[in-house]
């Protein structure tokens, strides 16, 4: 769920880097909150922790990059297991 709430704020603003990299901001406060209140799994905010970091530090280029990038998105996308 909260994976794919993150792909679509920023879908939404695919041509629109800044405004997308705020609405990251907006729900990884969200997440954090659901995660203090034990409705977040650790696996699971890890995971969206390490693409907001990329997705927030993204030039207009690097943006268009991950958000077209199908395993960017995938469950267990950067995890140690994968490595």
């Amino acid at each position: 769920m909260w994976i794919q709430e993150l792909r679509e704020v920023c879908e939404r603003n695919f041509n629109d880097r800044s405004e997308g990299q705020l609405g990251v901001e907006k729900i990884r406060t969200k997440w954090r909150e659901a995660h203090s209140d034990g409705e977040v799994a650790d696996s699971l905010l890890d995971g969206l922790e390490r693409r907001s970091f990329l997705l927030i530090d993204a030039e207009d280029s690097g943006w268009g990059l991950l958000l077209d990038n199908e395993e960017f998105w995938k469950v267990g996308w950067g995890s140690q297991m994968e490595e």
